[in-house]
This record gives C-alpha cells, sequence and structure tokens, in this order.
C-alpha cells in the first residue's frame, strides 16, 4: 500500500470514529434533552460535564451541540465553569451532593418519587422534575421489585377460616388487622425461609422468624414475637385482633389456629392461588427480596453462606424498613413515626368548649 493510500485509510477510520463520538453524544443528548425546547445555561453545562466524564473532549461536545441548534462553544463553557455560581446552580450542587451520598446505602435504593420526598425530608426544597433530571444526570436509578414467587402450598385436608378482609388491607388504629405470609432466601447451606407479620394500619412489621423448615413453628414463633413485641413497647393487642394469611397448610393448621383462639385473635385466610388476597404482606416480601436479599443490597457483607447471614441481614433491613424507610401509603412517612402521631393524639386530653362548666 502506498504512503498515499495509508493516509487515505487513516483518513477515512478517523472521519468513521468522529462520526460514532458524534452519534454517541447525539443520542446522549436525546435523552439528557427530552422535553427540554429551550435548554437554560445549567442545563447544557451539566450534559458537557456529564459527557466529559465519559471522556469526550469539550470541543467535540460542542460542535455536536451546535449541530443540534444549541448555541455554545468551548469558549462558552469554560466561561461558565469560571463565572461566580448562582444561589440557585450552589443549590441545585447541594442536592446533587445528597444524591451521591445515597449510594451505596438504603436510600440509594429510592425511586424518584420516593427520592424526591426523602429529599424535602432533609430540608431540601426540590420538585420530582429536578431530581428526576439529577438522578438522570448522575446515572442513579431506584430499585425495581422482581416477580414473587409461591411458597405457601394448601393442606385441603385442613378447615379453612373465612377471608375477613376482603382485600381491605388498611385499618383505623394499629393492632386492628395485621397481615403474614413468609418467604424463601437461598444460601450456599440450603433454603432458609423468613415469615412476616405487618400491621395494616402503619406497615409496621411487629413480628419476623427464620427457619430452615417450613413448618407451622415458623409462622407461630413470627406470631409470639408480635405479641410479645406490642406488650413490650406498651402497646398490647387486645382481643379482636384479625390475622390475615395466605391459604398455607402452616397457617391453617389446627396447632396455628388453636394459637389464634388461645390469645383471642380472630383467624382470616385468603383465597387459594390468589396473591391479591394477601397483597399487603405480598409487598411487604417483594421489597425484602429487592431490598435485602439482591446481590448488591446494602444489607448483605457478601455471600449469603448460611442461616446467618440471612438472618443479620434480615435484622438490619427490618430495623431500617421499620423506623427509617418512606412509605407511600401512609404521606411518606417510616411506619414508627406514623404509629408515634396515632398514639400521639390518642394521649392528647379533650378541651373544653369555652362558656361551658
Amino acid at each position: 500500500m502506498s504512503t498515499t493510500e495509508s493516509e487515505q485509510v487513516r483518513a477515512l477510520k478517523r472521519e468513521n470514529r468522529e462520526l460514532r463520538e458524534s452519534l454517541e453524544i447525539v443520542k446522549a443528548a436525546s435523552v439528557f434533552f427530552a422535553g427540554e425546547l429551550d435548554p437554560r445555561e445549567a442545563l447544557i453545562r451539566g450534559f458537557i460535564d456529564e459527557q466529559r466524564f465519559l471522556g469526550w473532549a469539550v470541543e467535540v461536545i460542542c460542535k455536536v451541540l451546535r449541530g443540534q441548534g444549541l448555541t455554545v462553544t468551548a469558549r462558552t463553557y469554560r466561561s461558565w465553569k469560571v463565572s461566580t455560581a448562582s444561589v440557585r446552580d450552589m443549590a441545585e450542587a447541594s442536592v446533587m451532593d445528597a444524591l451521591l451520598g445515597t449510594v451505596g446505602t438504603p436510600e440509594g435504593m429510592y425511586g424518584r418519587r420516593k427520592m424526591t420526598a426523602w429529599l424535602r425530608r432533609k430540608g431540601f426544597e426540590v420538585s420530582y422534575r429536578q431530581v428526576n433530571r439529577l438522578m438522570s444526570l448522575l446515572s442513579l436509578k431506584g430499585r425495581v421489585r422482581g416477580k414473587g414467587v409461591r411458597t405457601t402450598v394448601p393442606d385441603r385436608n385442613h378447615d379453612r377460616a373465612p377471608d375477613l378482609l376482603d382485600r381491605c388491607f388498611t385499618a383505623a388504629g394499629p393492632n386492628q388487622r395485621w397481615v403474614a405470609d413468609f418467604t424463601y432466601v437461598r444460601t450456599w447451606a440450603g433454603f432458609v425461609y423468613v415469615a412476616f407479620i405487618i400491621d395494616c394500619f402503619s406497615k409496621y412489621i411487629v413480628g419476623w422468624n427464620i427457619s430452615t423448615i417450613k413448618d407451622t413453628a415458623l409462622v407461630s414463633t413470627a406470631l409470639r414475637m408480635g405479641l410479645w413485641q406490642r406488650t413490650r413497647t406498651r402497646h398490647p393487642v387486645a382481643e379482636g385482633l384479625i390475622h390475615h394469611s395466605a391459604a398455607g397448610s402452616q397457617y391453617t393448621s389446627l396447632h396455628f389456629g388453636e394459637t389464634l383462639t388461645l390469645e383471642g385473635i380472630a383467624a382470616s385466610i385468603g383465597s387459594v392461588g390468589d396473591a391479591y388476597d394477601n397483597a399487603l404482606a405480598e409487598s411487604t416480601i417483594g421489597l425484602f427480596k429487592t431490598e435485602a436479599v439482591r446481590e448488591d443490597s446494602p444489607f448483605r457483607n457478601g455471600p449469603l453462606k448460611t442461616i446467618d447471614e440471612v438472618e443479620w441481614a434480615s435484622l438490619a433491613w427490618i430495623d431500617w424498613y421499620n423506623n427509617d424507610r418512606l412509605h407511600t401509603s401512609i404521606g411518606d412517612i417510616p411506619p414508627t413515626e406514623h404509629e408515634v402521631v396515632y398514639y400521639a393524639k390518642e394521649t392528647i386530653p379533650a378541651q373544653p368548649v369555652q362558656g361551658l362548666a
């Protein structure tokens, strides 16, 4: 190949490389500026910052943006960078610092909407649209729940209690309606089973238990923990509580039914094979599998080798779930806070009406 031909080949390769670079930047810009007809300076600067971080040269980025109708040069960008930051830009930088601070923490699993609520609780005046844009800029994403797996198997020889909830998983106060279910976790040593009991009022996990055997003891121990925990916090369960579960043999067994009767608790069982009849418990288990069990969970310290690792991860997750995790259905506050507010209202003495003795 002659020298002239070699130079032509190199020129073609350079043009192809520049074309690929331009296409990559154009695709990124179409996503970043989606819905923005006239992007402001801070947004354009943020995009250039992001592309620089990915390794593109400022001149190349600005050239591509000019081709897309945005008037920006490398000199303009550099003048922006050295100019005094506006109050709005500094506030946005603080929000970005807070977002980056959630990486690797439980709060880092929040999606856009819940992250907006979390930031507002931290004192930041932010909108959903702003948080959505900044999380996109920082490549931050929330967790998406996986599909649940059925673990409760009905025993057709057992009598089943009626469904007393009829898919109504709310309550006027704590200790009125509890829902229960269990799931499995795969470890190096075999399957481990985790049972939960959740209060319908606050979504608080009142009881839980872990075992290598999915028997009646698995779920009855979770129930006893829930009763003990409520007594310990000076809010004991009164007669009339409804305990709702799926139609698994563990919940329909004679022994478990007797336990409920002795405690003055009414048994309620959903229909066979219908996840919606125990939707709250199914949802909580979905959160547990997504937030505590997944390999990249912030509650794990490595592989789940035995039941011990599952216990530690579960304990840490339940503590966060009850005391810190924001729950949409109760106004984006943690379950503990929801119950504290409820009991505070209960203890406020009635004020006498003025003018009456």
